[in-house]
């Protein structure tokens, strides 16, 4: 007789791994084999947008992602984000044996926080990619805004659920894309790599992969309850690596995080997508953070 924890197993399985993506497609020798570094996106950024930072990465680690996150309808996107955080979880479980180190930004640091927490067997440190934790009258706020739906007013979703995610051609999206600031100090192969990986067929042309409702969602839901997570603490060594220039940061404030992470925090030049902006210098932070960690081989 099949338990029902085997069959769940299966299930997860037959669910999680088509959109295993890996920065290998070679499996390393026993003497060679790097650490796995798994790595979680941020909100409406699919993982092949980090194509440039996982090429600095591999250098030390064997760098592995879901693909995209939040599309599962087995994991959908509520309150708190408790769906997702259980999707990282089966994702994990399902795909490494052995705990790996996880590295998340925006939304996948907070995922990764999360996991942390809950799961920390599951993973040997953690780094986090300007993903400063709410805490404090910030996350009493935040908690009020959704209650009363004042979030709709002030959140993002009030510009995303609003973009425009149609264009005749991927030449044409990029065209889009290379003239909003945000993405014109870019590197143009991240930009490149964003364009290919985050379009999908469009009866009209292409359109985007990470629909902007499911970026929306996540937005609306953002969890008010982290600082309390934090005050509780994690059993694993956990870094934060943020732009100095992060609006981000400013605005969710980096007490909770300080107060979590110690010393294990630094800032490079760069803003919220420090590893779109700066690939090679984000990478280098990260691994030095990691190597700070003194982990056992």
């Amino acid at each position: 007789r099949i338990s029902h924890r085997t069959c769940t197993l299966l299930v997860s399985t037959l669910i999680l791994a088509p959109y295993v993506y890996s920065s290998s497609m070679q499996m390393p020798t026993p003497n060679t084999r790097k650490p796995i570094l798994h790595f979680v996106h941020a909100n409406s950024f699919p993982a092949g947008t980090y194509a440039v930072f996982f090429q600095h990465l591999r250098e030390h680690y064997d760098v592995r992602a879901l693909e995209i996150h939040g599309h599962n309808p087995a994991y959908p996107v509520t309150d708190g984000w408790p769906h997702l955080v259980q999707e990282l979880i089966d994702t994990l479980t399902q795909q490494y044996q052995e705990p790996v180190i996880l590295v998340g930004h925006s939304l996948g640091g907070i995922l990764a926080f999360m996991l942390a927490h809950l799961r920390p067997d599951l993973i040997s440190s953690v780094v986090v990619l300007d993903s400063p934790l709410v805490g404090g009258w910030r996350a009493l706020m935040l908690k009020l805004f959704k209650k009363t739906g004042l979030d709709k007013k002030f959140s993002p979703a009030r510009f995303s659920e609003k973009r425009r995610n149609v264009w005749k051609s991927e030449a044409e999206a990029y065209a889009h894309f290379v003239s909003k600031e945000m993405f014109a100090i870019w590197p143009t192969q991240v930009l490149k790599d964003y364009v290919s990986c985050g379009m999908g067929a469009h009866q009209e042309g292409v359109t985007l992969r990470f629909t902007r409702e499911v970026e929306s969602q996540i937005y609306r839901t953002l969890p008010h309850h982290l600082g309390a997570i934090a005050r509780q603490g994690v059993k694993v060594p956990i870094g934060f690596v943020g732009g100095d220039e992060s609006v981000e940061c400013r605005q969710a404030g980096l007490a909770a995080t300080r107060k979590l992470v110690g010393k294990n925090f630094v800032k490079i030049p760069g803003g919220h997508l420090l590893p779109m902006e700066v690939p090679a210098e984000t990478a280098k932070a990260v691994h030095a953070m990691i190597d700070s960690f003194k982990l056992k081989a």
